[in-house]
């Protein structure tokens, strides 16, 4: 004991639990676990972690939740979409908001409604970070997780197979650690479990947000509005939104390519809604990074990224908290599958049978249909002219509502999906053209 750094917790330090005899047989798929219970850490208690550490913690196996900051909230326009609510159980009061409409604006200030075709009982449900986080977090409590309140800082990779992984962290100034054999990373874009395992670099976008309140008769305007706004000025590959809460709108921004005139295009969406929030209060400012596509690597040895952490944001729509619940969710029951409810041990092969390849099968045609869409219509002012215009259209409406309602690519009608194909075909055609002419007359 004397050789451990004075740092580590010898209550929760144990020798290494395991040896694998060369004796085994290779027919045996999962070594047994003899002398411990399977002990898993979760870094971060976002949507990822939480939904990761319910999943694990509910079936019996040991978990160790981390987040260093449970009051704290990440900048997020906070919809989620409907099957999200009966999917993970959500309670409706965690929902400040039912949006029924949707309102698309293009540069030239063309404004479509976007919500036509939702059928009775349809909605957008608006939540706030903090309360979702919290209450997905406590939920993981009450299964048997065990939430820790500290700042990871370190997680040791073991050298040799079948070693121990090492958790270090500080907690209310103490550094503290912790012994496991399996780590899910879900911390972020920035996270220290990535940069263990050598995950990679990806290219990262920045959202910036401020949570504005509003004076009621004001408010009212949004009471089921959600708005969104595309142009050069308020983003150059994303767009700007206004969406509603329980007594404030969250108006803001993001973008890939000018990261540094992000407060630049945060003045063009307030610009473009001056209007409708004056006389609102200034209550909170946030930005955050958010990932722009999946990370190189998403799996090294017993270590797995969910969320953001693996970059499971969308492109076009810039959606995330679904598939970050999504993924913690599908790795927590991927390790209680393989290690047959935390009696066996598990490793690379497991997770990426069981995690990964479930995962990517299921929506790796969504993310790469979105990105498509980003490259296409928001590329110059005229194609997002060209993209509004498309979404007048009934047809695309009812097909991105199902889409996006309940999470899987809706089947269309073929003969229909030609009619759309030619129409996006015309609008593009037809707004650059318009383009090429208004650009004529400034000359």
């Amino acid at each position: 004991m004397a050789s451990l750094p004075t740092y580590i917790n010898l209550h929760s330090y144990r020798k290494p639990a395991r040896t694998f005899a060369a004796t085994r047989k290779p027919i045996l798929q999962y070594p047994l676990i003899s002398c411990h219970d399977l002990r898993v850490a979760v870094v971060g208690g976002g949507p990822a972690g939480a939904s990761a550490a319910d999943a694990l913690a509910s079936n019996g196996i040991e978990t160790f939740l981390f987040e260093r900051n449970p009051g704290g909230a990440k900048p997020c326009g906070g919809a989620i979409p409907l099957c999200m609510l009966d999917e993970f159980s959500i309670p409706l009061s965690l929902v400040d908001r039912k949006v029924t409409r949707m309102r698309i604006i293009s540069p030239s200030n063309v404004t479509v409604d976007f919500g036509k075709t939702l059928l009775p009982g349809e909605f957008i449900a608006m939540t706030r970070r903090e309360v979702l986080d919290s209450f997905l977090r406590s939920r993981a409590e009450t299964s048997g997780a065990e939430l820790i309140s500290g700042l990871v800082t370190d997680v040791v990779v073991p050298t040799m197979t079948g070693g121990d992984y090492v958790v270090e962290y500080n907690e209310g100034g103490r550094r503290r650690s912790v012994v496991v054999d399996i780590v899910v990373g879900a911390d972020g874009v920035n996270g220290r479990v990535a940069k263990a395992i050598k995950a990679g670099s990806y290219s990262c976008a920045i959202a910036f947000q401020e949570r504005i309140k509003l004076p009621e008769e004001k408010m009212q305007h949004y009471e089921n509005l959600a708005e969104m706004y595309v142009g050069q000025d308020v983003s150059p590959d994303f767009y700007g939104w206004v969406f509603p809460k329980s007594d404030h709108v969250a108006v803001g921004t993001g973008t890939i390519r000018s990261k540094s005139d992000i407060k630049l295009y945060q003045q063009g969406i307030k610009f473009r809604v001056k209007p409708k929030i004056d006389g609102g209060e200034l209550i909170k400012v946030e930005a955050h990074p958010i990932p722009e596509h999946p990370r190189p690597v998403r799996l090294r040895g017993r270590v797995a990224l969910v969320g953001d952490a693996a970059g499971y944001v969308t492109k076009c729509s810039g959606e995330g908290i679904y598939f970050a619940a999504k993924s913690g969710r599908m790795c927590g029951e991927a390790i209680v599958r393989a290690s047959e409810g935390g009696t066996r041990m598990i490793n690379e092969q497991d997770l990426m049978r069981e995690y990964l390849k479930r995962w990517d099968g299921e929506y790796q045609s969504t993310f790469k249909f979105l990105e498509l869409l980003q490259r296409v219509f928001y590329s110059s002012d005229a194609t997002r002219e060209a993209m509004v215009e498309i979404c007048g259209d009934e047809y695309v409406q009812r097909m991105t509502f199902k889409s996006y309602l309940y999470k899987k690519m809706a089947k269309g009608n073929p003969f229909e999906d030609v009619g759309m194909g030619m129409k996006c075909l015309g609008s593009l055609a037809r707004c650059h053209i318009l383009a090429r002419e208004i650009e004529l007359l400034r000359i």
